[in-house]
């Protein structure tokens, strides 16, 4: 199948293209990107005014398959993300059971292959049932495909494990994904701690329990010199831990969630457990850094970190309800609204950050838009401007605390290896 997309601004953050440009996709393939190309082709899409960009990637994501598929599946999933411009996504390993065996990996790409709408890539857990004990085979799950190793959901605590594990994973040249949190700090919070937890009477999770662990992340990294990524950056103490780092000459990566760069701590109400999520909400001092690390290119990646719970679990007292909301069909608009139109970032700046700094970390050959690369394309129109609602999403689950706010930026249509998954904002 022949492709044409015209007359779109054509972004591709690896060589700096910014132009107007039209695209010629033949079957999987970026075949040519000119000014103007006159070919015949199967579908001719009109891209004016759109931006035209790499397929967007997300290393963080949850689909609840194997084991929770009444808050999410493989298969609504990967529609979800779809309809949100992604073309890759990566699924963390809290499934039950956990993705922690060869049969479990291969159980997740025979699901993805028959059911997925784009490219899942399975991340394996560092511990066997992530109960924090026994290393799982992190060679035999490398070798069957996982993209990286990670706990995600807690934390492995075990210092000594956690570097082993590092050093396997560095020999293996996979990612390690730390979710930073010393749930011994924790002991049973709900919300950032500070003036608004004390307001409403609900147990605060103090900036310490993810600071500690930025910082033995990067000691354990530094020393065994694995690919160290750190997930869902909430607070300002990371930032400065991470820059640091980098500036040491560590190999370290970040990322950082649209919740945690456009809302803070003031949002939460007893009732609205959408706005729970972990890391929580935190105060606007922890926004105002992650925004400067984001336009200092300390933070690395934008991820959603896609928790999709249904509504009766979140329907209960606050203290009670799940950790987590889901972001797939927002991240655009936010990223949009909240970092370019506001000047923080550039588009070609913000779209780095969704696609290939996103591969980089992955070892992967996509988040570019060039001539024999494959046909992963996700195109935006960045002047749309409406209120999201919630019961449009593909999600199985609605937990999201954006339901009606204005934002600018929609995505237009999203192609995988060529073949068009999204076309004119619905579902093939």
């Amino acid at each position: 199948m022949k492709l044409l997309i015209k007359n779109g601004r054509v972004m591709d953050p690896e060589t700096g293209m910014d132009q107007v440009q039209d695209v010629l996709v033949f079957n999987e393939t970026i075949v040519e990107i000119g000014e103007t190309i006159h070919v015949e082709a199967d579908c001719i899409m009109d891209a004016k005014g759109y931006w035209v960009v790499p397929g967007l990637i997300d290393v963080h994501v949850h689909l609840r398959e194997p084991g929770y598929e009444h808050k999410e599946t493989i298969k609504t999933g990967s529609k979800s993300a779809a309809k949100g411009g992604f073309t890759t996504i990566c699924c963390m390993p809290n499934t039950n059971p956990a993705i922690d065996s060869v049969e479990v990996v291969r159980y997740i790409q025979k699901r993805s292959e028959e059911e997925a709408v784009v490219n899942v890539l399975p991340i394996g857990s560092i511990t066997k049932g992530q109960a924090g004990e026994e290393l799982v085979d992190i060679k035999g799950l490398a070798e069957v495909g996982v993209c990286g190793i990670s706990e995600d959901g807690k934390t492995l605590i075990n210092s000594a494990l956690l570097k082993k594990a590092m050093k396997e994973a560095k020999a293996c040249d996979i990612p390690v994904f730390s979710h930073c949190e010393d749930h011994l700090l924790v002991e049973g919070g709900a919300m950032n701690e500070g003036q608004r937890a004390e307001t409403l009477g609900i147990k605060g999770i103090g900036n310490d329990s993810e600071e500690v662990m930025i910082a033995r992340e990067i000691i354990l990294g530094r020393n065994t010199g694995v690919k160290l990524h750190i997930c869902h950056v909430s607070i300002k103490e990371g930032v400065d831990l991470i820059k640091t780092a980098k500036e040491r000459g560590v190999w370290v990566t970040a990322e950082v969630c649209p919740h945690h760069f456009t809302l803070t701590d003031e949002i939460v109400e007893k009732d609205f457990t959408n706005a729970k999520m972990n890391p929580p909400l935190r105060a606007k001092e922890d926004v105002d850094a992650i925004k400067r690390g984001l336009a200092e290119g300390i933070i690395d990646i934008i991820a959603t970190d896609h928790a999709p719970h249904t509504e009766n679990e979140k329907d209960t007292e606050f203290h009670k309800a799940p950790f987590g909301i889901v972001g797939f069909e927002t991240a655009v608009p936010l990223g949009i609204t909240e970092l370019v139109e506001t000047g923080l970032l550039t588009p070609l700046q913000w779209i780095e950050k969704m696609t290939l700094n996103p591969a980089k970390l992955l070892g992967s050959n996509k988040g570019r838009l060039q001539v024999n690369q494959c046909a992963d394309i996700t195109i935006i129109d960045p002047d749309a401007v409406y209120e999201i609602d919630i019961h449009s999403f593909a999600s199985k689950s609605k937990n999201s605390p954006f339901h009606g706010r204005k934002v600018r930026g929609k995505v237009v249509h999203t192609i995988v290896g060529g073949r068009i998954v999204v076309e004119n904002g619905a579902l093939k």
